[in-house]
């Protein structure tokens, strides 16, 4: 419990200290709420339009999900196959750092036009977004393995598949959850901007309620899509906490 605390009560404590001075300095200043709600307006809309935003987020967190486990495959997929040849890096690295750079906002429209309307093009931005963090991380612990136990390995003449399973992914698992930390809060950006042209979930509220000019809700529906990402987020560092605690130093001490 003691531990639970130190790791909740310092986040915890900033964020109602951030929100008090917010609420203080917005109504001292006398800021029009279209520029910028005042947090007791934002909870107020997240309150009263739960109904719209709760289904949305869950349509979001689908999205996110499919994505990022779409990313996670792919990623540990192509960066085992990287790591398997340098010229197969050379060939096809660029490639996948054209997802990174690639700008998700303007291929969006082509994903609705190859995908269709509707869940399928929000995956697929998600994955683009997120599968690069996924593969460059992972392929940096495959590349990192200590020589001396590569050697020792095919000494005692180890297959492929067991120097694969048994000394470089394990080797590379903190790499590994490094990359799906900094995929996950990709994911669900791209899954916003996938939804802002085809349809559903969070990216959809954010947008009528911009028509509206309802800037409390806008704020509400943001709200709840970093609180998908911070889920996510925890649940990565869970499994990082379960699978790494008995011989990671960092996460021994975490």
């Amino acid at each position: 419990m003691s531990r639970f605390t130190e790791a909740v009560l310092p986040p915890a404590a900033t964020f109602v200290a951030t929100t008090l001075v917010a609420e203080l300095a917005i109504r001292a200043a006398g800021v029009s709420p279209l520029l910028l709600p005042a947090p007791s307006a934002v909870a107020r809309a997240a309150v009263r339009h739960a109904p719209t935003l709760w289904p949305a987020l869950a349509t979001t967190a689908q999205a996110v999900a499919i994505g990022l486990a779409l990313s996670t495959v792919v990623g540990l997929v192509a960066a085992i196959a990287l790591a398997s040849s340098r010229w197969v890096e050379r060939a096809f690295y660029p490639y996948a750092i054209f997802f990174q750079i690639v700008p998700i906002v303007a291929i969006a429209p082509l994903l609705v036009i190859w995908f269709g309307y509707g869940i399928r093009a929000v995956i697929a931005a998600a994955f683009i977004v997120s599968v690069f963090p996924v593969i460059a991380n992972t392929l940096a612990g495959l590349r990192s393995v200590d020589p001396a136990l590569r050697d020792l390995f095919r000494l005692y003449g180890a297959s492929g598949w067991a120097r694969l399973t048994k000394l470089s992914l394990p080797w590379a698992l903190p790499n590994v959850l490094t990359g799906l930390r900094v995929a996950a809060g990709l994911a669900v950006i791209g899954a916003i901007v996938g939804e802002f042209v085809g349809g559903g979930g969070l990216g959809v509220v954010v947008l009528e309620a911009m028509r509206q000019q309802r800037t409390d809700l806008v704020f509400a529906a943001v709200l709840h899509a970093a609180a998908l990402g911070l889920a996510l987020f925890a649940a990565v560092n869970a499994v990082s906490r379960l699978t790494l605690r008995r011989w990671h130093t960092q996460e021994k001490d975490a």
